[in-house]
């Protein structure tokens, strides 16, 4: 399914008339093109997001300016509230959220201010897989443990990956993790590992562990204990998954629900109501971006895994998900808001 929509969004692509590809090109030329992320400076996906820029401007009709500016808050809902509310909206904004964003609608309505269907999403760089990892002197030094040993695990806010996760799994798993919230990126959650304050992180990209503290991993600072995923990385092939300690498909449900954003990973948008022949040529820039043996080169260098998702699919999965049964949102909502 995947190969057929590239197929037809390539098939549109070369299709578009060279007048409009034309104007396209006249709009964007000597612009600059916003990246907004929603999320702190110095962090994996900031890092990530960085990466992209750099390479993304050279495959954008016209060859605008690519910059990234930085705005995070809530989970990456304070960027997106703002952007689809207020834009702009011709095409010179683009969007960078967390993964959970695409979710978000259905889990926490109270904070959101979009319709992620209506939304022009432009791709996901990287589908995800999240992790669990405590220092090494921390009381559970596995899933098992869990069960009797609490771990004091950082976080940001709810609505991420780090909260949402443990939170979810305790409710459904009966883990013992205890969410201390407040750091405003991973690297400060690091620091507190590091300083004794918390014993883990509960859930965060393992792409974004390799890319801050690889040397932890070779050390054996850390140890990775568990790996939140809808299919096991290679790389972790002797991690266990959380998914399949559910014991019932309610279980299984509910899980399903919250690691759905591990398959948006870090997702690109612009808002509503851009004009469909730009929204057309970013896609299009992204796909190019994905392929390109630079940017490719750059993302090995700093250990940033790249398995990519267009537009079209990211579209077809966020439809999906807005479909999930009301008594599998109930359950997941109330999980999150019994903490």
């Amino acid at each position: 399914m995947r190969k057929a929509l590239l197929a037809l969004l390539g098939l549109l692509a070369a299709g578009l008339p060279a007048a409009a590809q034309e104007d396209v090109a006249a709009f964007y030329r000597g612009k600059t093109v916003r990246i907004v992320a929603g999320f702190p400076v110095g962090s994996g996906f900031d890092i990530s997001t960085r990466v992209l820029a750099r390479h993304l401007g050279a495959h954008i009709p016209g060859n605008p300016t690519v910059i990234v500016q930085n705005q995070p808050g809530a989970g990456s809902l304070t960027m997106t509230n703002q952007l689809y509310a207020a834009g702009p909206f011709d095409g010179t904004t683009i969007g960078a959220a967390f993964g959970s964003m695409p979710t978000t609608f259905l889990l926490q309505p109270q904070a959101v201010r979009f319709d992620p269907t209506k939304i022009n999403w432009v791709g996901n760089t990287n589908r995800e897989t999240n992790v669990a990892y405590v220092w090494h002197t921390a009381k559970a030094q596995s899933l098992d443990e869990l069960a009797t040993k609490e771990l004091m695990v950082g976080a940001q806010s709810p609505g991420t990956s780090q909260f949402d996760f443990p939170v979810v799994a305790n409710h459904v798993l009966g883990f013992k993790f205890k969410v201390v919230t407040g750091y405003d990126s991973t690297p400060k959650i690091h620091l507190a590992m590091e300083q004794g304050e918390i014993e883990g992180n509960a859930a965060t990209s393992w792409t974004t562990l390799k890319a801050l503290n690889a040397n932890w991993l070779a050390e054996k600072k850390v140890k990775v204990i568990a790996q939140w995923a809808l299919r096991k990385h290679a790389e972790l092939a002797d991690v266990p998954m959380v998914l399949d300690l559910a014991k019932t498909d309610a279980d299984q449900q509910a899980l399903l629900l919250v690691l759905a954003r591990l398959e948006f990973g870090r997702p690109f948008f612009l808002p509503p109501n851009v004009p469909a022949d730009r929204v057309a040529a970013i896609r299009r820039a992204f796909d190019d971006t994905m392929k390109d043996p630079a940017f490719r080169s750059e993302a090995e260098r700093l250990k940033i895994d790249v398995d990519p998702t267009g537009g079209a699919e990211v579209a077809a999965l966020v439809e999906r998900v807005s479909r999930t049964p009301a008594d599998t949102v109930a359950r997941v909502r109330a999980a999150l808001a019994a903490r």
